[in-house]
């Protein structure tokens, strides 16, 4: 702490900022894939055994808590870096709709588990280290700035301020900032720009809890309700996103989460046969593998970790926990645990070491056992943190020569397209393609490292994965 300038009581509010902004997977997560039936008509949670189609949301909350809490905690005392982990967004979506409709649920599991063990295999090679270091130093920077408008785009559509409409995004409820629910953002994200800007410590927190007690007290007098019905459909475009904030009639629950501990290595292999096994697993690979050197790369900047070469301290551990997360997730039924981009929210509160994410990691041990008071937090109120820590990242943007166009232009790229295709992955690719491109264009081939050839030409299939298929006819 003292050699990266931090304080505990920095570092357990950096831990509890970024517990909050998270909080919402221990609820998310359930709904995507504890919601799937496979393709035999069964759902993740182990129903299988229990011998008929029946889903539990609880379990499903229950392990995703669990998993969440042991690799944030081994994040926090093996890569002591202030990076929090849980079910990937995306990776479950991946897994729930392309994966287990083709096959059951142990069967998809086990490919995903398959891929954390070949994640763990480049790391242990220092592979997957080189790979950081290959990619330049601008492009790291565009990174940052990327995931910052990316996340501060995730609060602004979670809080409802921005809407898929008849034209491609809208503005509020149709055109206006209409409801409870809106002005709660809106109080929040105020009080939050008042309370940075005149830096105060501790004043994303102060200003998340004080958002919440407002969402409480609003719902509490106006009744607003929630936003969907049961089957997730919007019934009511004024009302609260993902939870209504009230007090939970039961605090304190257990439900076993070890339900969900089954999988199938091989089975995915002769659901899907060979060739699109393996293009799952790879898609697999590549989304986490980018993903989290977008993210830890992003952090890294963000609280000042990277070292006089720009890299990122204890680098390698970072990565086994990541790749062990894979793992771990495959195995408990959650999806894929990855690195979470919401711990800038802790970062820019004053998370600088391991503590902070140990802190976090209890925090999502306890919610599996007082689950119903995260579920009293809707986007309204957690969504500010987000816009603010977005802004917090996009400063970054200052470090890129703009006046040389052969890194300029694949940084713009990187950063427009993480937030435009929803992609950490995507943004990353576009801007290393574009790289190598114009080095080829400009015949300066001899100054791109070996190793981001093979990147090159690992995005070349990642991008081109529909075309593949067809042409093998899988």
């Amino acid at each position: 702490m003292t050699e990266r300038g931090a304080t505990l009581g920095g570092e357990i509010r950096g831990g509890l900022v970024t517990f909050v902004t998270m909080a919402y997977i221990v609820v998310l997560n359930p709904l995507i894939i504890g919601t799937m039936p496979d393709k035999t008509g069964h759902y993740i949670n182990g129903d299988a055994a229990a011998g008929g189609p029946v889903h539990s949301i609880a379990v499903v909350a229950a392990a995703t808590a669990l998993i969440a809490g042991v690799m944030s905690i081994l994040m926090g005392a093996i890569g002591r870096f202030p990076v929090a982990l849980a079910a990937g967004l995306g990776l479950n979506g991946f897994l729930a709709f392309t994966l287990a409709p083709a096959m059951s649920w142990p069967e998809a599991l086990g490919l995903m588990v398959i891929a954390g063990v070949v994640m763990f295999v480049l790391v242990l090679t220092g592979f997957r280290i080189a790979v950081f270091r290959a990619v330049p130093e601008a492009l790291k920077y565009s990174i940052g700035a990327g995931i910052g408008l990316f996340i501060a785009l995730i609060g602004l559509h979670d809080a409802g301020i921005v809407r898929t409409g008849p034209v491609l995004v809208t503005f509020g409820v149709n055109g206006e900032l209409a409801g409870w629910p809106i002005f709660t953002f809106v109080f929040g994200l105020l009080l939050m720009i008042i309370l940075v800007a005149l830096r105060v410590r501790g004043g994303i927190l102060m200003g998340l809890l004080g958002t919440v007690v407002l969402a409480v007290i609003l719902e509490s007098v106006f009744k607003i309700g929630s936003s969907t019905d049961v089957t997730g459909k919007v019934v009511n475009p004024s009302g609260w996103s993902l939870n209504v904030p009230k007090a939970p009639a039961k605090v304190i629950d257990f439900v076993n989460p070890t339900q969900m501990f089954h999988l199938n290595l091989t089975g995915g292999f002769q659901a899907l046969g060979v060739i699109s096994a393996v293009i799952a697993i790879f898609s697999l690979l590549l989304s986490d593998f980018f993903d989290t050197m977008g993210t830890i790369t992003g952090l890294a900047s963000e609280a000042d970790l990277l070292n006089e070469n720009g890299e990122v301290e204890h680098l390698a551990e970072i990565l086994v926990v990541d790749s062990v997360a894979v793992i771990a997730g495959g195995l408990a039924g959650t999806s894929s645990n990855t690195a979470y981009i919401e711990s800038a929210s802790g970062i820019g509160d004053g998370a600088r070491t391991g503590i902070a994410s140990i802190v976090t990691g209890a925090l999502f041990l306890l919610a599996i056992f007082v689950a119903p008071l995260t579920q009293m937090v809707p986007y309204e109120a957690a969504a500010p943190a987000l816009v603010i820590v977005g802004f917090l990242m996009m400063t970054q943007i200052r470090k890129i020569p703009f006046d040389d166009y052969s890194i300029a232009i694949p940084s713009f790229l990187t950063i427009i397209l993480m937030p435009f295709t929803y992609s950490i992955t995507n943004g990353i690719g576009a801007g290393l393609v574009t790289y190598v491109i114009i080095k080829i264009a400009q015949r300066d081939t001899k100054s791109v490292p070996a190793l981001l050839w093979v990147i090159f030409a690992a995005f070349l299939i990642y991008f081109g994965i529909h075309p593949l298929k067809e042409l093998f006819n899988v």
